[in-house]
């Protein structure tokens, strides 16, 4: 099964985006979306920024992502 994780935008590239997730970064791709700028939450799946989220519902995510590792 594949998840999709909130992110954080915090630069924009062109077609790719640093993202950092509970403070390790990534690179994302933005082949998928319009209009995306540093401080912006996505859905990042596979490298691929799939959707936009507000702050609210990306740290709501994290918060029961850890929660749930905590179980695991």
């Amino acid at each position: 099964m594949c998840l999709a994780i909130p992110a954080k935008v915090i630069r924009v590239e062109g077609t790719s985006a640093l993202v950092t997730i509970e403070d390790v970064e990534y690179q994302a791709c933005l082949l998928l979306l319009d209009d995306v700028n540093p401080g912006d939450y996505i859905m990042l799946h596979a490298g691929f920024a799939i959707e936009k989220v507000d702050a609210a519902e990306a740290e709501e995510t994290l918060r029961l992502l850890n929660q749930l590792d905590q179980f695991l």
